[in-house]
């Protein structure tokens, strides 16, 4: 009887732990989304709050170009409220398309592009875009990791018990993949 017992014992650990595991790999999964979320989070709001410097700048040159800025603090606002990745990434999209038309009011301003403040806020800006990418880069990267893993038989079945449902991917729209160009 005994025998019983610990074969038993020995059949129901061997069946935990796994499940343990697989549970325990699957928070870290998620939290590395949400890490990586996170980081994209971080460069968004570096990336906004570059904007007022960068339009106070321009308005020294450029007063009549009032809708653009206009167009570019409404942009960035809803950037600043957006709660969702999608959200997010539809206002960033709308930034981006802001701040392609600032710059092209840029290459009207030639003593602007010699502004040392100018350029070094378009550093800023151009370093932010850069970081903007990798960070998206990594959390899509992170997001596929996790997805799959769910995905995945048997994991599929203790992630649907558990709750561990598939994160958004961070895209962005077609013809918008590329950073605003900064020329001096």
């Amino acid at each position: 009887m005994k025998k019983a017992w610990i074969a038993i014992l020995a059949l129901v650990v061997l069946l935990i732990i796994p499940i343990i595991g697989s549970y325990n790999g699957l928070v870290r999964l998620n939290e590395d989304v949400n890490g990586k979320w996170a980081q994209v989070d971080v460069q968004l709001q570096r990336r906004a709050d570059l904007i007022p410097n960068l339009v106070a700048t321009v308005k020294g040159y450029a007063e009549h170009e009032q809708e653009i800025m206009n167009n570019l603090a409404d942009a960035r606002s809803r950037l600043m409220g957006a709660q969702t990745v999608a959200d997010k990434a539809a206002a960033n999209e709308e930034l981006t398309s802001a701040l392609s038309r600032l710059l092209v009011i840029v290459e009207n301003y030639p003593n602007l592009k010699a502004d040392a403040n100018f350029r070094q806020l378009q550093d800023e800006l151009a370093g932010t875009e850069n970081r903007l990418a990798v960070a998206r880069k990594d959390y899509n990267d992170s997001v596929q990791v996790y997805n799959a893993k769910i995905k995945s038989f048997p994991t599929n079945m203790l992630a649907g018990m558990f709750g561990f449902s598939a994160r958004d991917y961070f895209q962005v729209e077609a013809g918008a993949k590329t950073a605003p160009q900064v020329k001096f």
